[in-house]
Order: structure tokens, then C-alpha cells, then sequence
């Protein structure tokens, strides 16, 4: 058994990728949050665009819902400042309280009162006073709102316990709609529905928030959800935010190995930079922006290392993963010539096992010898990170 890495996570660096919006909605400045000794937040600067949707993603633990419940209103900060529309209402002084944010919330569980009807559930984030018509009115606005989240307007003498899981969230998105908020926060609301549940609710939700006008923060710790529900990804780690950008950038270029890893599976190997041509196992590569010259450690996603025929790197498959719609295999590379040629003080390299995918099962069994090629660009971190 191999002793567990000593290697201690980077410090985060904030590298923004998106331009700073004129029309912002919220905006987050300098927060800090400390429960008893414990630092939650360590400085956290976050702007979101009105009408937009950010998802703030972090392992347990990263301070992902202690920032939401600042924004809510739930909490205060320690200091900097919070604000809505241009109008700070969190620090320097200034404190508005919850239920005068125009905010939204829902809970991973959803949060549904038990002891009422769905109908009941939904009224209860009602505004009397902007309704004329007594219950009628009531009855009529709460089945436009379940039919917003596409459920049948008869649910609403149903209870809690008799819907499923999707259903119970829908109705809790549908009452936090009620409030009409200009900001609605998703605090892990997808995470205890099954796989396929989540996918549709989680699509369900964002077409209700979009065609709403609604901004949206979602809290999550499932960086697929993160990457498609988004337009803007935040991802925390350790009280502060490493990387903000949309999902494409945070993915394909991410600010340091330890972002890499934790938004998705990631190839990472010794390489040799000189320019903006890095010299590894899989051979010559382009890298886009190199941040140093000589050793570095080079990042891949899994799907740019592609099985082909003409391919000019060999490998051999150790052992796979079936997974249905694809397969991960684990290879062996051999040497590059132009790898071998350097195997001394600048590039110590070769053999190293790395994973792909392929959709096809049947031409990857272990032992066999199979031919690879790199698409696009890689993505160079410095030695020390």
C-alpha cells in the first residue's frame, strides 16, 4: 500500500476570465466570515450580471453555503460588503434583512411544510396584498405558478410525501417563485434525486429561472452540474475563489492543478517547455500561454487523447472501466523518439500510465497495443504548483 500524498493544495489565485459586467445585479466585495477561530471566508470578491446564472462550486467544506446564507441575508459578515442593484445591504454599516432582499431560496431538501397541501405550500410565499379576489385569486396564481414548473394544477391538494423527489423540488422552486424575487439561490437542491431525475429537474429549473428573468446562484459540489447549468462557474476552495469565468474557460484552462482536478478528470504529466511547445510522453505539444519556460507539469482532459490508427504515440491498455456509453482505459505509453532523445536533466520522462475514454469497448482489452493522438492544446502548470 502506497503512503497517502503529503502534496499541500496551492494557495487560489483568482484568474477572472469574463469581462466585468456594467449591469450587475449583485455584488460581492472583500467578504469575510469567521464561526468562532474558524476563517469560513477569507476575502471573497464575486460579481454577478443581472439576469444571469452563476454556479459557485467547492468540495464540503469550502464555504459555498455559508456565502449564499450572506447573501440571503440568514447571516452577516464580518466584513466587506454585499450588494443588490447598487444598494449595499450587508456591511459598512448597512443591514437589510432577509425578507426585504427580493431574494428566493431553496434548500436541498426542499424544505416543504408537511403538514400542508402543495396548493398550501405554494400560497404560502404569496404577497396577499398584490392579489385581488380573495381565495380565487389565491387558487388561480398558485396553478399558474405549478404549471411555471410544469406540474398539473391538481397536485395542489396533494402532500409532500406524496410526490417524488423532482416533484417536492419543483413545488419548492414554484414557492419561492411566488415571492416574485429578483435573485433566486439554489442551495444544492438537485443533489438527492438520482441520476436521471437530477438531469431533468436540473434543465426543468433553469428554463423556469430563464424564461423568469430571474438571476440565479446554484451552490453545488457536482461539477458536471456546475459546468451545464451556468453560464458563469465560480469555484471555491478554502474560504476564497480560485477561478471565476464561464464554463468553458474554467474547464478547458484552469487556473492551477488542483482547479484541473476538481472540475473533471484530468491527465497530468512532467513535461519540458521551451516557447510555447511542450516535450512529454504523448511527444510534442502546444500549450496556450505558456507560465514558464523548462520543466512544468502539463494538463489534458481525458477526451483530447484520441485512440486512431495513424496515431503517432503507442500505448498499451493496463485494464478498463466499462461505463455503458463509454469505457476508461488505462494505458501504459511507451517513449517517444523526440522523448527519449531528451530522457536527461531537462526531461527525466516516459512510460508513465495515463486514462482516456472511448465510446468502444472492444478495441481496448488489456494487452493490447493501441495508437494515440493529442487534440488541441495543453494547459502548462509551473513545477512548484
Amino acid at each position: 500500500m502506497t503512503a497517502p500524498s503529503t502534496r499541500r493544495l496551492p494557495e487560489p489565485r483568482v484568474a477572472p476570465s469574463v469581462a466585468a459586467t456594467t449591469n450587475s445585479h449583485l455584488q460581492i466585495t472583500d467578504v469575510t466570515k469567521n464561526f468562532g477561530s474558524q476563517a469560513v471566508l477569507k476575502g471573497v470578491n464575486l460579481s454577478v450580471a443581472k439576469g444571469g446564472t452563476t454556479a459557485i462550486v467547492g468540495p464540503s467544506g469550502s464555504g459555498k453555503t455559508t456565502l449564499l446564507r450572506l447573501i440571503a441575508g440568514f447571516e452577516h459578515p464580518d466584513t466587506g460588503t454585499i450588494s443588490l442593484n447598487g444598494t449595499t445591504v450587508a456591511g459598512d454599516g448597512a443591514w437589510l434583512p432577509a425578507h426585504k432582499r427580493q431574494i428566493g431560496y431553496v434548500a436541498q431538501d426542499g424544505a416543504l411544510f408537511p403538514h400542508l397541501t402543495v396548493g398550501q405550500n405554494v400560497a404560502f410565499g404569496l404577497n396577499p396584498a398584490k392579489l385581488e379576489g380573495g381565495r380565487r385569486a389565491v387558487a388561480a396564481r398558485v396553478a399558474e405558478l405549478l404549471e411555471m414548473v410544469s406540474l398539473d394544477a391538481a397536485m395542489a391538494k396533494r402532500r409532500p410525501h406524496q410526490l417524488s423527489g423532482g416533484q417536492q423540488q419543483r413545488v419548492a422552486l414554484a414557492r419561492a417563485l411566488a415571492r416574485e424575487p429578483e435573485l433566486m439561490l439554489l442551495d444544492e437542491p438537485f443533489s438527492a434525486l438520482d441520476a436521471g431525475l437530477r438531469v431533468a429537474t436540473r434543465r426543468a429549473v433553469a428554463k423556469v429561472l430563464a424564461e423568469a428573468g430571474v438571476t440565479t446562484i446554484l451552490v453545488t459540489h457536482d461539477q458536471a452540474e456546475a459546468l451545464s447549468f451556468a453560464d458563469q462557474v465560480a469555484v471555491m476552495r478554502g474560504g476564497k475563489l480560485a477561478q471565476i469565468g464561464n464554463p468553458f474557460v474554467v474547464y478547458t484552462r484552469p487556473a492551477d492543478r488542483a482547479t484541473a482536478e476538481f472540475l473533471g478528470d484530468a491527465v497530468i504529466l512532467d513535461a519540458w517547455l521551451e516557447g510555447s511547445l511542450a516535450t512529454c510522453s504523448l511527444g510534442g505539444i502546444p500549450v496556450r500561454r505558456p507560465p514558464a519556460q523548462g520543466r512544468v507539469q502539463l494538463m489534458l482532459r481525458p477526451e483530447q487523447i484520441r485512440i486512431a490508427e495513424d496515431g503517432p504515440i503507442r500505448g498499451v491498455v493496463v485494464d478498463t472501466d466499462y461505463f455503458g456509453p463509454e469505457t476508461t482505459v488505462r494505458l501504459k505509453l511507451n517513449v517517444p523518439k523526440e522523448v527519449a532523445e531528451h530522457a536527461d536533466h531537462r526531461y527525466p520522462g516516459g512510460g508513465e500510465v495515463i486514462t482516456i475514454r472511448h465510446w468502444n469497448a472492444s478495441i481496448a482489452r488489456p494487452g493490447m497495443e493501441l495508437c494515440l493522438r493529442v487534440v488541441g492544446e495543453a494547459v502548462a502548470f509551473p513545477m512548484d504548483e
